[in-house]
């Protein structure tokens, strides 16, 4: 709502990208389209990769004001034509009950992992300044650890085995420049078992560290 006011006042128009909606925890799913309608200023954009774990299959699709939809339909038949009729299918069949369980189930497996990971890390020295509330990943402080989350990285996954990655990829937070340093972000698309094991490895280094 405070981005749609804004919106108004500056006469702009307003890219939202809703990616992970249905891939939350602990709230209903929610849309700017419930609070804009379908306005002439804003264009809600949406994918397949994440919550109907299609990634890799490069479909999604695009909410937009009616009186752009012409232009859109033209530069669509320019860049890519269509989707492959096989993707279409898969997309349809993703909206069958039987899809739509087997994801509902498949969210509630990875908010159990981000339970456990918000348990655990903190015992091992990794501070995690926001709870994740939708998608896969933790973003964790290593500032009392380490200065350089690159080498940390790469030190952890030479001597361990355990992939993280440094939070310099994610670039800064607009105020201090090396913040990213400070930081890695941890996936948790794997089982309990195998997150466990990383929690271990995790642990073991950074005693050594």
């Amino acid at each position: 709502p405070n981005l749609l006011a804004q919106l108004q006042r500056r006469q702009g128009t307003l890219i939202v990208d809703e990616i992970y909606h249905q891939l939350v925890y602990d709230q209903a799913p929610d849309t700017v389209l419930r609070y804009a309608g379908t306005q002439e200023n804003l264009f809600v954009i949406n994918s397949f990769s994440k919550f109907f774990a299609m990634t890799g299959w490069r479909l999604g699709w695009l909410i937009a004001p009616k009186p752009c939809v012409p232009a859109i339909n033209r530069l669509a038949q320019h860049l890519f034509l269509a989707p492959p009729s096989l993707a279409q299918r898969a997309a349809l069949a993703a909206f069958s009950p039987e899809s739509l369980a087997i994801c509902a189930q498949r969210r509630d497996q990875l908010a159990q992992r981000r339970n456990f990971l918000l348990q655990e890390l903190p015992s091992l020295g990794l501070k995690i300044p926001a709870n994740p509330m939708g998608a896969f990943y933790i973003y964790c402080d290593l500032g009392d650890i380490s200065s350089d989350s690159e080498e940390f990285c790469h030190q952890l996954l030479e001597q361990q085995g355990v992939a993280v990655t440094p939070g310099v990829d994610f670039g800064g937070n607009g105020c201090v420049d090396d913040i990213g340093r400070h930081y890695i972000r941890l996936a948790y698309t794997t089982s309990l078992e195998r997150l466990q094991q990383a929690v271990d490895r995790i642990a073991a280094f950074i005693d050594q560290y």
